[in-house]
């Protein structure tokens, strides 16, 4: 026999999603290191040449 219950949401109303927007900041600082990254090898090399 089966129940019929209401779904329960993992989030409450009226608050942010809080695995989409750890996702997204998480992408963010991501993008950010990396630039970051890129920029340090970039000053490193130009360094060593001149």
């Amino acid at each position: 026999m089966t129940t019929r219950r209401t779904p329960e949401y993992s989030a409450r109303p009226g608050r942010p999603v809080g695995r989409t927007a750890l996702a997204g900041l998480a992408l963010a600082l991501a993008v950010v290191a990396g630039l970051a990254w890129v920029g340090g090898m970039i000053y490193t090399i130009a360094g060593w040449t001149g």
